[in-house]
C-alpha cells in the first residue's frame, strides 16, 4: 500500500508543475470548488442556511392573522339606519331575524358543503345590499367566526356606503389587475370581518367577472373564512349573478314582499335551481302583515322538502 501511496503523491507534483497545454487560455476561468461533506462549515454559514423544510410563503398559505396584519383598516361610517347589527344593537328592529338566517346557514351547512354565499335579487331596490352587510355583522359578531364580504355588484355597488367606507381600490381593481388582494381588502374596527369594496366603475363587468381572477382569488382565500358573502347584481336585468353563482357554493335570492312581481321572483328562482338555490329571504315585511297566500308557502315552505331551504 505504501508504494501505491507514494507513486500518487508524485503523480500529484509533477501534474502541478506541468506547463500549461499549447493553445489554453491565459485567463481560464478557475475549476469550482465543490466542499467535500467532511469539510468544515462556518457557523456564520450556519446561521446563514434555512432551517430543515423551510419554504416561502405562497399567498395561498398566508394565515387569516398574517392576512389582516397585511390589509388596511380605514375609518368607517356606517349608516345606522340600515346597519343594524354594526354597533351590537342587540334590541333593533330586525337584528333577531338574522340571527335566525345566520343559524340556518349553519344547519344547512352541516348537510352540504357551504362556505361561499351569493346574496342576490330579481330586481334592483329589493334589499339584497341590505341583507349582504348585515348577515355578514351578524357572523362576524359571533365569537372566532371570520366573515368575508364582498361586495360584486360591479355595475351599481352599494355596499361601501351602507359600511361608511372608501369604495376605492376594489374588486374591479383586482380584476382588472390593478390590485392585488392585500389592497383591496378592508378590516372591519368590529370583529374578524373583511370587506372587499365594489372599486372604480367598470365598463364591461361581465367579462371582468368570467376572466377567472375572481375564481383563483375565492379559491387562495375562502379558507381563511368561515364564511364569504358575496352580493351581486340582481339577476333579471343583467347576467352577472349567473356568472357569480357557477363560482359560489349557494345562491340566497331577496324578494321584497308586496314590491317583487310574483312572476319576477319565479323566474329568477327558477334561474337558480340548477345552481344550489338556498332559499329565499322574504324582506320588508311590516308588522302583523300576512303574505302567506302570495310569497311564503310558495318559497319558504321549500325549507320542508329536498330542493331548497331558506
Amino acid at each position: 500500500m505504501s508504494r501505491i501511496h507514494e507513486a500518487l503523491k508524485k503523480a500529484e507534483r509533477e501534474q502541478a508543475v506541468s506547463p500549461r497545454p499549447k493553445g489554453a487560455a491565459e485567463h481560464a476561468e478557475p475549476e469550482p470548488i465543490v466542499p467535500r461533506l467532511t469539510d468544515p462549515v462556518s457557523e456564520a454559514e450556519k446561521a446563514a442556511l434555512p432551517p430543515v423544510g423551510h419554504r416561502e410563503q405562497s399567498p395561498a398559505e398566508l394565515t387569516f392573522q398574517a392576512l389582516t396584519e397585511r390589509c388596511p383598516q380605514p375609518r368607517w361610517k356606517p349608516d345606522a339606519r340600515t346597519m343594524l347589527l354594526f354597533n351590537a344593537q342587540n334590541s333593533a328592529r330586525g337584528t333577531e331575524e338574522f340571527r335566525t338566517l345566520r343559524s340556518r346557514l349553519e344547519r344547512l351547512r352541516a348537510q352540504q358543503p357551504l362556505r361561499t354565499v351569493l346574496i342576490t335579487s330579481s330586481l334592483p331596490r329589493e334589499g339584497k345590499t341590505f341583507v349582504a352587510a348585515n348577515l355578514a355583522q351578524a357572523i362576524g359578531r359571533q365569537k372566532e367566526k371570520r366573515v368575508l364580504l364582498i361586495d360584486g355588484d360591479l355595475r351599481a355597488p352599494q355596499l361601501h356606503m351602507a359600511l361608511g367606507a372608501p369604495f376605492a381600490p376594489g374588486l374591479s381593481d383586482y380584476l382588472r389587475g390593478d390590485a392585488d388582494e392585500f389592497a383591496i381588502m378592508q378590516r372591519s374596527p368590529h370583529g374578524n370581518l373583511l370587506f372587499v369594496p365594489g372599486g372604480k366603475p367598470a365598463s364591461q363587468p361581465a367579462e371582468l367577472i368570467a376572466n377567472g381572477r375572481l375564481k383563483n382569488l375565492l379559491n387562495r382565500l375562502a379558507p381563511l373564512f368561515d364564511w364569504v358573502i358575496l352580493d351581486s347584481p340582481p339577476i333579471v336585468p343583467v347576467s352577472d349573478a349567473g356568472l357569480f353563482a357557477d363560482i359560489c357554493d349557494g345562491v340566497l335570492m331577496i324578494v321584497r314582499a308586496g314590491v317583487t312581481p310574483f312572476d319576477l321572483a319565479q323566474k329568477a328562482s327558477h334561474e337558480f335551481r340548477s345552481k344550489r338555490l338556498l332559499g329565499v329571504v322574504l324582506n320588508g315585511v311590516e308588522p302583523g302583515a300576512s303574505y302567506s297566500s302570495y310569497y311564503y308557502d310558495h318559497y319558504l315552505s321549500k325549507a320542508k322538502d329536498g330542493k331548497g331551504k331558506s
